[in-house]
């Protein structure tokens, strides 16, 4: 017979943020209008950006590049509200993260805070975050929800940044879209030209991220240590063999 055992255990408050849950057929449409917004960047890059031929192959490249400099139209303006990569946009929004924290700060005590923390801090924050997670580890992206959801804390619940995970496979269609060779995530940057359509419709079918943790740490008061008595079972004693 299965005996049981109580196991006591510490509640932790500190459990995995879940994603925003979307349905496919906005994804698809999300993508569609991502990709309609990022053409742009993969047309001018096709045209005027020389790909990489390796080291051999640069000094060549740069020579020629220097004769041609004067003929290159500059980049398209949505340029400059895209970043692209998941190193640059975990730094941009570790930025974010602290500038929400100091408003949050300075508020509580009534003074003004001081935004130049860092050079990200000085752009438009995000307004959404978009990831191909599929055929992705979770280790490479779950930090993303987590992050966002601090980021954010200091803007309005409707400009409240927004987070879309790709759960089919696009990194090689929005790659196509940026003129580059791979790709899994990209941010887009409030009042980003051309950008209203795609981050309203964000918007009205995205939820943004809620942490009850984060709002309980807001809240200032005390909570007691939660302990669970958990019963468990520990399976049958075992007989001594004579």
């Amino acid at each position: 017979m299965d005996r049981k055992k109580i196991v006591h255990r510490l509640d932790t408050p500190f459990s995995a943020v879940e994603w925003p849950q979307i349905s496919q057929e906005d994804q698809d449409a999300i993508l569609e209008l991502l990709c309609h917004l990022l053409s742009p960047l993969g047309q001018y890059r096709k045209a005027f950006v020389t790909p990489s031929k390796g080291k051999r192959k640069r000094k060549l490249v740069e020579q020629q590049g220097d004769a041609q400099t004067s003929l290159v139209p500059p980049a398209p303006e949505i340029a400059a509200y895209v970043d692209a990569g998941l190193s640059t946009i975990s730094r941009n929004l570790q930025d974010l993260s602290a500038v929400a924290v100091s408003e949050k700060a300075e508020e509580a005590k009534g003074g003004e805070h001081d935004r130049k923390i860092s050079s990200g801090s000085k752009k438009a924050p995000y307004s959404v975050i978009f990831v191909a997670r599929s055929g992705q580890s979770s280790a490479f992206n779950c930090h993303f929800p987590q992050m966002v959801a601090v980021a954010s804390k200091s803007q309005s619940p409707e400009q409240k940044m927004r987070l879309v995970g790709f759960s089919k496979s696009c990194e090689e269609r929005l790659a196509t879209a940026l003129g580059i060779p791979r790709v899994s995530s990209i941010a887009l940057r409030a009042d980003a030209p051309q950008g209203n359509g795609l981050v309203d419709f964000v918007r009205k079918h995205v939820a943004p991220i809620e942490v009850a943790w984060l709002q309980e740490a807001d809240s200032g008061k005390f909570l007691e240590t939660n302990i669970e008595a958990v019963p468990t079972k520990i399976g049958s004693k075992k007989t001594k063999s004579s």
